[in-house]
């Protein structure tokens, strides 16, 4: 049987596991991804400042490499489909939606042969990022959000 973190417990847990295997690991405080075909950049679900998801940032960072510093981090299809694998147990918990690993999944499936994938992470709000689709990422991480919401 797969792994399933069906309550806020099991998610916090999953935060905790993901983020222990990262050393000094700070929780950013915006982060997204995205796919760049040739000159176009489509995000995926940005998590902007006032409503960072918790377990998607750790799990990313865990793939990507992101410890304690803002940057932008190049990641394959591969690295990805790792996230995606790596929070699918999320979805257990149904009390919640779950964008980012919807969003990632939707990446994905629109990848073509030459498509490249950015992982965006702010640690400070001040920090700047540059890069492809930084620019875009920025604008969109920046905004505070309506709802704000910090969900595993």
């Amino acid at each position: 049987m797969t792994e399933a973190w069906a309550t806020d417990e099991m998610l916090a847990d999953a935060v905790q596991r993901f983020a222990a295997g990262i050393p000094g690991f700070v929780m950013p405080v915006a982060y997204g991804v995205a796919r760049v075909d040739r000159d176009e950049v489509t995000f995926a679900h940005v998590n902007r400042l006032g409503s960072v998801r918790l377990l998607p940032a750790v799990v990313l960072a865990s793939v990507c490499g992101y410890v304690d510093s803002s940057g932008n981090f190049a990641l394959t299809r591969d690295d990805v489909a790792d996230a995606v694998h790596r929070l699918s147990p999320a979805e257990a918990a149904t009390h919640m939606p779950h964008p980012n690993l919807w969003t990632w999944r939707t990446l994905l499936a629109g990848a073509e042969t030459g498509s490249a994938f950015r992982a965006y992470f702010l640690a400070k709000a001040s920090d700047h990022i540059e890069g492809p689709g930084a620019e875009g990422f920025c604008e969109q991480a920046l905004v505070p959000a309506d709802d704000v919401t910090v969900n595993p």
